[in-house]
């Protein structure tokens, strides 16, 4: 069934969308970008970026990270990144409710065929 894919803009930049909430979820869980980047089959280069644009994006940053090196480093969600990650996921819920009538009208329009998403969405 089709759904909605919410991405909250911030200017041009995606400030949090699908995948950065999925990398937020996996740091949370992971406690490192790289076992959260590892876990969702992504670069640590990327979920690195990723990061640093989303703790940029906001007032304070999303994701604390303390370095590597021999006791190890890590990573955790900051209250800021809990309350933001925890928005999100609440106002992708809140559109999929809300879009529910919608999106079963479009799935009975769509061919079945899933030909994955075009360039221009």
């Amino acid at each position: 069934m089709a759904a909605p894919r919410l991405r909250v803009l911030l200017g041009e930049a995606v400030a949090i969308g699908p995948g950065k909430a999925d990398l937020l979820e996996a740091i949370g869980r992971e406690g490192s970008i790289s076992a959260a980047a590892r876990s969702m089959g992504m670069s640590y280069r990327r979920a690195w970026l990723l990061v640093d644009t989303m703790n940029r994006s906001f007032k304070a940053p999303l994701v604390e990270s303390a370095a590597g090196g021999r006791g190890g480093g890590g990573a955790a969600l900051s209250a800021m990144g809990q309350q933001v990650l925890s928005r999100y996921r609440a106002m992708e819920a809140k559109a999929e409710r809300l879009l529910a009538d919608d999106l079963a009208c479009f799935h009975d329009l769509m061919s079945g065929v899933d030909g994955g998403e075009s360039p221009s969405g």
